[in-house]
């Protein structure tokens, strides 16, 4: 179970060559949002497939700021995924989406591709601090950091089915 204070930021980025990546691993996610749980809590479960060994968890998260939140996540049995699955706000499409996490001098990044663009990802990266330096690799085109719009958040861009460049 992890918990505890998350620094993430997030940046809109030209779909770069796989192959130039340092993978780690590749992991196909499906993510099914919940009704808001306690003081307006963001709660999701997901289905975590890597090379056929499937796992599930749960996380219930708390926006302090668009880049902090409050996280709270654990695995989950693939029963007690179903019984949450019942739980699962209608409002919202599941996403459907492959990280790849890889390694660039010392920072561990995670592009997420979604299935309805083949020129468009997200690059996330977790940081210490909301002012650290982020070192990009030349391989990767950053176009913008998307981390205080909601319009590029897993569950605006699954119900658009789109990035809101391409609508």
């Amino acid at each position: 179970m992890s918990e505890g204070l998350e620094i993430e930021r997030k940046f809109l980025a030209e779909m770069p060559e796989t192959e130039k990546l340092c993978i780690l691993s590749k992991t196909g996610i499906t993510q099914t949002y919940l009704i808001r749980g306690e003081n307006n809590s963001q709660r999701r479960v997901r289905r975590i497939d890597e090379n056929g060994d499937v796992t599930y968890t749960y996380t219930e998260k708390h926006f302090i700021t668009p880049v902090i939140r409050d996280e709270n996540e654990r695995e989950i049995s693939s029963t007690e995924y179903d019984m949450l699955l019942m739980q699962r706000d209608t409002e919202c499409v599941p996403v459907e989406k492959v990280r790849y996490r890889f390694e660039y001098k010392n920072q561990l990044f995670e592009l997420d591709v979604y299935p309805f663009s083949d020129k468009l990802a997200i690059l996330e990266l977790e940081l210490d601090t909301p002012e650290q330096e982020i070192d990009f690799p030349d391989y990767i085109k950053i176009i913008k950091d998307v981390s205080a719009d909601k319009k590029y958040s897993n569950a605006a861009l699954a119900n658009a089915g789109a990035f809101p460049e391409l609508i």
